[in-house]
């Protein structure tokens, strides 16, 4: 289940979806999924789908995690500071604090940040800053950000989000009810101006407000 064969058959799967980014295939390689999961549920880590972590949220499907991944480091043009919307169960947040220097995250659901903390603690990562708060606002006192990622669908882009980009920082988030699509959407410079892209079909939770303890 957790053997390296096993993870590394994930990755051919990933690269095999168009996934091309050697860091970001590595990180996914090495990071131990199962243990962002219920024992009960850990022996299907390494298949390539969402699977459920209670409270109504989902471990994301590890394409997506990857795609998103890779999209925000080859669009910034450096990435010190990564704000991440909704922690969950912290294995996009283990990804990106393995290729960032600084990751700050957001969770609303506290007995999942407190999951994700500890999990985090586990692999040895450092450089993450949780905060328990609605990710909708961001965490404009940690801003501003070179790269922003969220791991939930809003119906339409926070401005908050927005004004927390750093000068060419970039965002990377689903939007969307019904049908949801991965967005890309770059700071033009250090002006109020954006430059958006739409990406592919996605489907994420939503993007909810208030905090749950």
């Amino acid at each position: 289940m957790t053997s390296q064969r096993t993870r590394q058959r994930l990755v051919q799967r990933l690269k095999d979806q168009g996934v091309t980014d050697i860091r970001v295939l590595d990180v996914m390689a090495a990071t131990p999924r199962h243990i962002f999961l219920d024992e009960a549920l850990s022996h299907r880590a390494y298949e390539d789908t969402a699977l459920p972590i209670g409270f109504g949220q989902t471990l994301s499907q590890p394409y997506i995690v990857a795609r998103m991944t890779e999209i925000l480091l080859n669009a910034a043009g450096k990435l010190q500071r990564v704000l991440e919307v909704g922690t969950g169960s912290g294995y996009q947040t283990s990804i990106l604090a393995q290729l960032v220097p600084q990751v700050f995250s957001v969770e609303r659901i506290k007995p999942l940040q407190d999951k994700a903390r500890e999990r985090l603690r586990q692999l040895g990562l450092r450089n993450v800053e949780l905060k328990h708060a609605d990710g909708g606002f961001g965490w404009p006192e940690r801003g501003l950000y070179d790269g922003i990622l969220s791991t939930a669908a809003p119906r339409q882009v926070p401005p908050e989000l927005l004004e927390q980009l750093a000068p060419n920082g970039v965002l990377v988030i689903p939007v969307g009810g019904d049908e949801q699509h991965l967005h890309l959407i770059m700071r033009d410079g250090d002006s109020d101006k954006f430059v958006t892209q739409v990406l592919e079909p996605v489907r994420f939770v939503p993007l909810l407000s208030g905090v749950t303890r």
